[in-house]
């Protein structure tokens, strides 16, 4: 039996045992908060919030395996994908439960406000899609449904837009770890953008581009969330970026992040030349 642990060769998966950690560690954390009351005063609401956070997480983090694997050729990555897609889908799962929890179970009720509330029809229809790419993940279902296959998957960065959109809509004023994730998400379709149109993510002049791209959307994100959304004025947010005196803000962490594969490909590149040098006494 090849369990979600092992490789397709039926061993002992090291990469693979660390993504189930992780996988599961949010959820014991939650679960211990639960149980030492640190939850505040609406556990469940509180149990709701986090779980949507950790779904979006790790839908972000799956979407970043390829491109990671495609700039670092650590091929082993792929093996995780799956696992973390899962988790993903298990944690949003999880955050609709706790929601019907919360709603003491009247399915009715669930259903009337998912049809009035807008940012609640979004979280749904992502939910209804990554139970869709979750069922079809299996080895079995890829050979069934051929190009079909790889047709429904592009839906992943669609669903992880929807998923960000339905985080800033639920966070009404304070949206920055919303915008966080959608700088993370940004990246990553520059990411996918530049290796389909064949720029080479080895390249560290294509990463420091892609980073700083990723960074001014960030800022832009967040300036057109304010203006359309709120009444703060969307300029003095603008300016906030420029300005260190209370807090970093995301687009400082999404361009950090970014930076790190060019930081990566720079010190590869610099190395690698000295350790392919051969010894001269080897060589006689």
């Amino acid at each position: 039996m090849n369990y979600p642990w092992n490789d397709r060769a039926g061993k002992l998966s090291v990469i693979k045992v660390v993504a189930l950690g992780t996988a599961f560690m949010p959820l014991v954390l939650i679960i211990a908060g639960h149980k030492a009351n640190i939850l505040g005063p609406r556990p469940i609401t509180q149990a709701i919030h986090e779980t949507g956070d950790w779904a979006i997480r790790f839908l972000l983090i799956s979407l970043a395996v390829t491109p990671v694997r495609n700039i670092t050729r650590w091929s082993k990555l792929v093996l995780i994908r799956r696992i973390l897609g899962l988790t993903a889908l298990a944690y949003a799962a999880l955050h609709f439960s706790l929601y019907i929890v919360d709603q003491n179970f009247n399915l009715l009720r669930v259903a009337s406000e998912i049809w009035l509330r807008v940012y609640l029809l979004i979280g749904f229809t992502t939910l209804l899609g990554l139970t869709a790419l979750g069922v079809t993940s299996t080895d079995a279902m890829i050979r069934r449904m051929g190009q079909n296959w790889n047709r429904l998957h592009k839906l992943a960065y669609p669903l992880a837009a929807l998923g960000v959109l339905h985080f800033f809509m639920q966070s009404k004023a304070d949206v920055t770890e919303a915008t966080l994730m959608a700088g993370f998400l940004i990246a990553l379709l520059f990411y996918r953008s530049a290796h389909s149109h064949n720029f080479k993510l080895s390249s560290v002049r294509t990463l420091i581009g892609i980073a700083v791209l990723a960074a001014l959307g960030t800022a832009l994100v967040e300036y057109a969330w304010f203006a359309l959304a709120t009444r703060i004025p969307p300029t003095r947010v603008l300016f906030a970026n420029i300005s260190f005196s209370y807090s970093i803000r995301p687009m400082w962490w999404v361009l950090g992040a970014a930076l790190v594969p060019a930081l990566w490909v720079g010190i590869k590149s610099v190395t690698k030349p000295e350790s392919g040098k051969l010894n001269p006494a080897s060589a006689k």
